[in-house]
């Protein structure tokens, strides 16, 4: 697909989905997680002269409470683009089904695109070692199904998948599952790319060389990782409890943008 009409006096854009969409992991300077949604919106205001940005998404939703939750209220605010990422806790689970997620998504996507809304897709990054290596299959299904979904209904796909800079630990958080602020910025690039909102950076630009490390640290690490945080995720699943209990959207209203500073 082409990209995004910037030729507008103004556009309004909602975020949903789970705590990659919410920004965990980049944390801003006023306390709040800022995130790839955040600094794409910025970009987007440098093009559009009034950009009203809402971001629904909350840590820990499966994709049935996203759907509950957010998209009422995204469809109610009739915005001009959508971006959609859910199913990625629900694969993290016992018993997931990639294809009936991916059904449940394509009704979300319907009812965004019947309204007339432009709405971005995402496949997730190609990490298959470590904790991720078991599920990875179930993962790479589901992408195809959204690759799938985006052609079906003419959205704009975002490929993590290709994108090799991800898969370099630097990119992301210490807890391994969220992405460090240099990987919400590198994909914040990445969707500017696929809508062509013009940005300065490469997304895909080489790392510097990682210095070496010794068996004996990497072990010291895994376990510390382990300590902190497998085992406190593992507790959370085995009481039912989720890291988004009692948090709520951190831009329910859409409200004006600034222009990115300096990135």
């Amino acid at each position: 697909m082409t990209g995004i009409d910037l030729d507008r006096s103004a556009l309004t854009y909602v975020a949903i989905g789970d705590s990659f969409t919410e920004g965990v992991g980049d944390p801003g300077p006023d306390g709040r997680f800022r995130g790839w949604a955040d600094r794409f919106a910025e970009h987007l205001a440098e093009q559009v002269p009034e950009v009203r940005y809402a971001n629904l998404a909350v840590r820990g939703k499966l994709i049935r409470q996203i759907i509950t939750d957010q998209l009422p209220r995204a469809l109610e605010l009739r915005p001009d683009l959508v971006t959609l990422c859910a199913g990625g806790n629900d694969l993290l689970r016992p018993g997931a089904d990639p294809e009936l997620l991916a059904r449940i998504l394509e009704q979300a996507v319907r009812r965004l695109r019947a309204q007339g809304s432009e709405v971005v897709l995402f496949t997730g990054v190609n990490i298959a070692g470590g904790y991720m290596r078991a599920r990875i299959g179930l993962f790479a299904r589901f992408y195809l199904d959204i690759r799938s979904i985006a052609d079906r209904y003419g959205c704009h796909l975002v490929d993590q998948w290709s994108m090799a800079a991800l898969t370099d630990p630097r990119a992301w958080d210490t807890d391994r599952l969220h992405m460090s602020p240099e990987g919400h910025r590198r994909l914040a690039l990445k969707v500017c790319r696929v809508l062509g909102v013009p940005a300065d950076g490469d997304p895909d630009a080489p790392w510097p060389p990682l210095p070496p490390s010794t068996p004996g640290q990497t072990r010291r690490e895994n376990l510390r990782w382990a300590r902190e945080y497998l085992v406190p995720w593992i507790g959370r699943r085995l009481t039912g409890r989720s890291s988004g209990d009692g948090v709520t959207a951190k831009r329910p209203d859409p409200a004006p943008v600034s222009p990115a500073a300096g990135e």
